[in-house]
């Protein structure tokens, strides 16, 4: 007997994974922000358990030592200082982590998307680049420079504005 053909269309090549946009590079790459901040949150959390795990052993008496007179040197402003630095650490790595995946869960992937996302959301048009910024800026400090170097002008020559008659009358 004959093998009856099959009438399902041939499969595509491309597998779901890569259709998928979690996978795509740009994804990846928005996503190592995010992966650096909690490999560095894991590091910085290994350095506080250290430290404190070192403050409890010290604290511990030794066994020929007396349990009711505390172990000796203990530096306020080194402990301070290293406490301080600790915590500086901890919030600096969650704020990367917290980054990451703000960058990630808002699509941005480099300064350019970011500004046009802001630009966009504040009604600017996002196409307009940075040049044309600062030709309306030049434009307005050319008409502010002009107005000012009109009014020294005119107090050089002393001529009276209808605006300057009025501070007299009051």
């Amino acid at each position: 007997m004959a093998e009856p053909q099959s009438t399902r269309a041939p499969q595509s090549s491309t597998t779901p994974a890569a259709e998928s946009a979690f996978f795509s590079p740009r994804s990846q790459r928005q996503l190592g922000l995010f992966a650096a901040g909690v490999g560095f949150f894991a590091l910085s959390t290994a350095i506080t358990r250290r430290s404190i795990v070192r403050r409890y052993k010290a604290t511990v008496p030794k066994f020929y030592q007396p349990s009711n007179r505390p172990s000796g040197n203990i530096n306020g402003a080194m402990e301070a200082f290293e406490a301080l630095n600790i915590a500086t650490v901890n919030v600096f790595s969650v704020g990367i982590m917290v980054t990451g995946g703000l960058l990630w869960a808002f699509d941005i992937a480099s300064l350019d998307d970011m500004r046009s996302k802001v630009r966009t959301n504040l009604g600017v048009d996002p196409i307009r680049t940075d040049k044309d910024a600062e030709d309306e800026i030049e434009e307005w400090f050319a008409s502010v420079l002009a107005r000012k170097e009109f009014k020294a002008l005119r107090g050089d020559k002393g001529i009276k504005t209808k605006g300057d008659e009025d501070e007299k009358k009051s």
